[in-house]
């Protein structure tokens, strides 16, 4: 089985050292710059329960030197996706398997769901429908991550906690091809639940990731300080059910209250949300990905979203005079 991780930062870089680690696959990484010198160097390394090991992969800047895959990984933020299209490209043969792993709304979101939605594509994640039309939505299949890892240095990945990984087919079906991918991220020592509904846990994630991650941005504040303030605590509070009126409206299935999610992001502690720490770094928001989409699928199906709306002004606003951030 030939698996490349396309994109191997915090979460790919630590997916690519475990499966690389347990030896029973072909897995190469495309990456870049000083992380891609020091991976060709010395080896991916790898800090897991205080222990460091060190992860044979081969490494390459250009995927033509890789060859035709039977699964890639894209390990990219949503943003970053439709740009690296030519460099997937020679990834691809006609049986490649294509697992996305951003946080947010995918861009595969109505391929397979049925009604009269089927085969919309969202102009927020994949503006002219070029991810697409070029990937293909019938390579996909879709993921929701767990764990939280970091890169320490160029070539060094430190995992902070969680193991799992669910998958699921857009279609819902059991397909031999996901049941491989989990046998054998499963043997390389994580956790990879199959679902057959992966959208509702697409929602559930995006839930907080739609409402903390903005506030968070602009107040600049960690998850535990807005949880424990009453204003943003309500704030967060009614565009997760703003949100969780378009996804019903869709069919999704939220397993828990609203209530019980909020205290969920709470008890994470003084964490700064990854939009806060692009913001604070100068990096590109997920913003798209996140919240527009949302408002987009608001637009959609008729549901109204006034409180995203206006955190969206906010924070794109401010996104845009820091530098980062710029519409597809």
């Amino acid at each position: 089985m030939r698996i490349t991780v396309f994109g191997a930062g915090a979460i790919g870089g630590y997916l690519a050292a475990k499966l690389a680690m347990a030896g029973r696959v072909d897995l190469s990484i495309v990456a870049r710059g000083a992380h891609l010198d020091a991976i060709r160097a010395d080896g991916l390394r790898l800090i897991e329960d205080g222990q460091e090991s060190v992860a044979p992969v081969r490494a390459a800047a250009r995927a033509e030197e890789l060859g035709v895959q039977d699964y890639i990984v894209l390990a990219l933020k949503a943003h970053s996706v439709a740009p690296a299209l030519d460099q997937i490209a020679p990834l691809l043969g006609p049986g490649t398997a294509v697992v996305t792993m951003q946080n947010g709304v995918p861009w595969w979101y109505f391929h397979d769901v049925g009604g009269p939605l089927e085969g919309t594509k969202l102009q927020a994640v994949d503006p002219g429908g070029a991810i697409w039309d070029r990937l293909g939505p019938q390579r996909v299949i879709g993921s929701v991550v767990y764990p939280a890892a970091e890169v320490d240095a160029p070539g060094l990945i430190r995992h902070v906690e969680g193991t799992r990984f669910s998958l699921g087919e857009p279609s819902g079906e059991k397909s031999e091809r996901v049941m491989r991918l989990a046998e054998e991220m499963v043997a390389a020592g994580l956790q990879v639940p199959v679902r057959d509904d992966i959208r509702s846990e697409i929602w559930v994630k995006l839930w907080g990731n739609l409402s903390f991650n903005p506030i968070s941005a602009l107040t600049g504040s960690t998850l535990a300080a807005i949880v424990a303030d009453e204003a943003t605590r309500a704030l967060a509070r009614t565009m997760m059910l703003e949100a969780q009126a378009i996804g019903e409206s869709l069919g999704v299935r939220f397993p828990i209250s609203v209530d019980r999610r909020i205290k969920g992001a709470g008890d994470v502690g003084e964490h700064k949300t990854s939009m806060l720490q692009d913001l604070e770094r100068g990096r590109p928001m997920e913003i798209d990905a996140l919240v527009t989409a949302v408002q987009e699928l608001g637009r959609l199906t008729g549901q109204p979203t006034p409180t995203i709306d206006n955190v969206l002004a906010l924070v794109r606003r401010l996104a845009i005079e820091r530098g980062c951030y710029s519409p597809l």
